[in-house]
């Protein structure tokens, strides 16, 4: 079956979803430590999570880029995330979801959270045709994500390593099976029908 162009793909349980963000190591080691992010992670910057683990391995270079060396793997409530989902906004124009552009520019402003869909990945990082979601976070939006939402934070960039590892001996079977199990996140009708660029 046909992949849909637009799908949340994720690890997830009846109550929670897992996402990836990558650090320099003085965020990502404590916030593993400490179960939530430490001072320095800036509430009042916009964050990114990503529910797709290949995607955050492409963005972070498997966790070789300067400042993305630790790769967290970050279990937040389906509450909190369906929340932002409601409350976000296309960080691009799309005409026919937006009456104008003046109305979604006044929209992006206002909305705690923003979405993109950017190309899916495979195991040598090469754009899929499906998308991947991408959740900015600002404003209260952060602030409920770090000291709200969060269930667990686990250190993941080990394993990135070894499935790289894997993918550069072209052992794809093994590489396969250690990558988390995403499988399609239930969404109901209205979460996203404004989110479909």
């Amino acid at each position: 079956m046909e992949e849909p162009r637009h799908r949340i793909r994720a690890l997830h349980t009846t109550s929670t979803i897992t996402v990836y963000q990558a650090y320099a190591p003085h965020i990502g080691v404590p916030a593993v430590r400490q179960g939530g992010f430490p001072a320095a992670f800036k509430r009042d910057r916009m964050t990114w999570i990503k529910p797709s683990f290949l995607w955050m391995m492409y963005r972070c270079g498997w966790a070789t880029k300067a400042g993305q060396e630790t790769v967290l793997a970050v279990e937040i409530t389906r509450d909190g995330f369906e929340w932002a989902l409601r409350h976000s906004c296309l960080s691009h124009y799309v005409p026919r979801l937006h009456s104008d552009r003046k109305t979604w520019e006044r929209q992006v402003k206002r909305a705690p959270a923003r979405v993109q869909w950017d190309p899916e990945r495979d195991l040598d990082l090469r754009p899929l045709p499906h998308r991947s979601l991408q959740l900015g976070l600002s404003g209260e939006a952060t602030r409920c994500y770090a000291d709200e939402w969060i269930v667990s934070i686990s250190d993941v960039t080990l394993l990135a390593h070894e499935i790289h590892a894997l993918v550069k001996a072209r052992d794809l079977d093994s590489a396969t099976r250690l990558l988390p199990h995403e499988r399609p996140y239930p969404s109901e009708d209205d979460l996203l029908v404004h989110l479909k660029g």
